[in-house]
Parts: C-alpha cells; structure tokens; sequence
C-alpha cells in the first residue's frame, strides 16, 4: 500500500479547505445548465438505503441525466463532513442539532419474527423475558463491534434485551433469510419482512412490545451551500404524509 509522507499530509491538510471552495465553484457553474447537474454523495445505512434511497430516488433520476448519485452504506454514525459527504441519513433521534434534517419517511416499527416451522419446536414468547428459551439471531453493529440490543416498549416500560443464539450476521439482510429459513428469532424492521409477514412464511411474536420510533431523516450541515442537483436529491427524498 502507498501512504503520504508527513509533509504531504501537511500540504493536503493546509489545501483541503481549497477543495471544498473549488466543489461549491463547480457547483455553481453547473448551475447556468438548464438542467440540474452534479455529484450528490450520500451515506446511509443498509435498511434506508433500500427501503428509502433507491425507491425515491430510481423514480427521480432518469429525468436528471447529469445528476450522479453515489449512496454508501455504512452503519457507523460516522462524521459526514470529515469525510466529505454532501449528506447522511440517520434515525430522527439520532440527528446532531446543528444539522439541517429534513424526515423522508415514516416512523419506523421493528418486528420479532420467526418461520412457522421453527415455532413447531419452541413456545411462542409473550414477553422479552422469554427471548431467553430462544435462538435470537444476533446483529453485530460495526461502530464498536458490540451485539445490537432488542428494544422493547409497552405502557411506558422500557426494557432493553440481550439476546444470544447460533447465528450473528453483521447485515439485517442475511438475518431476514436466516429466519424464513427457521434458524431462529430475528429482530428486524416491520416494512422489511412485510412480504413474509403477509405470505405466512414469518410469523411475529410480541408485537404488543414493538413501538413506533423516529423515521428516517437526511441530514447536512446548514453552513454549505448547495448545488441545484443536492436540492433535487433532497425534494426528491422528502417524505409528505
């Protein structure tokens, strides 16, 4: 692997403010186009990114030819400026304050599922206490490498669960098929096993437990100006009751 030396590290911290200037004069030139133009790079997670990003986005695009999007998925709350995103998306709750967040979905609601065949061997829980009798399908989160809690909620009791089972995926995406294929419980969000749900090939358990949360917002800072194409992009995702 190649590496800069320190004093070309020097030279690129000391020109790096320069490269935004030059981006925002792009920017600015492209907007004498009649049409929008630009790049827009936007960082989310897995579930945003395919249950949000691509579907909003995939109806929009085709008529803004020289709009270029480039969508990273990434489940660390990482900083977007530092690491020169034009925008990130996050759960509402998890917007800092000096962020401009604009709510481009729903609120969300998690799902505990299983497939009927792996009910025929366990008790269907009808507390989170009893997720302990269960295999649980664990999701390992890559911002400290620890396992994501369950969180449950009903009447105003909030309980947080650690679960333990056979399987950890780090994606929710082999969590979903680990659980249609009756390898356990999995804890994934409702829109996203809607289809299996409604096919009989997942049942849910302790729905009672699984409350409304903040949806998804995109979020960038308030002090950049932004091109037309960045503002395409944002209209485009914005979420309208």
């Amino acid at each position: 692997s190649v590496s800069p030396t320190e004093a070309g590290q020097r030279l690129y911290q000391s020109m790096a403010p320069r490269f935004d200037e030059i981006e925002l004069e792009l920017a600015a030139v492209s907007e004498f186009r009649n049409t929008p133009a630009g790049n827009v790079r936007i960082q989310a997670s897995e579930h945003a990114a395919n249950n949000i990003l691509w579907p909003k986005l995939l109806k929009v695009l085709p008529d803004y030819p020289d709009i270029k999007v480039e969508i990273t998925v990434d489940y660390a709350l990482s900083d977007i400026v530092a690491q020169r995103y034009d925008a990130g998306v996050r759960l509402g709750d998890q917007v800092a304050k000096d962020m401009i967040a604009v709510p481009i979905g729903p609120s969300l609601r998690i799902a505990v599922v299983g497939s009927p065949e792996y009910f025929k061997q366990r008790q269907i829980p009808g507390e989170p206490k009893d997720l302990a009798a269960h295999n649980c399908i664990n999701l390992r989160l890559p911002t400290h490498g620890s396992l994501m809690q369950w969180d449950f909620e009903k009447d105003g009791h909030e309980l947080k669960a650690r679960v333990e089972g056979q399987w950890t995926f780090n994606s929710s995406v082999p969590i979903l098929r680990a659980a249609v294929a009756g390898c356990g419980l999995g804890f994934l969000p409702e829109d996203m096993v809607a289809k299996e749900l409604a096919d009989g090939s997942l049942l849910r358990v302790l729905e009672d437990w699984c409350q409304p949360f903040a949806g998804y917002h995109i979020y960038y800072p308030n002090r950049r100006e932004h091109s037309s194409a960045f503002g395409v992009v944002v209209d485009a995702l914005r979420y309208t009751r």
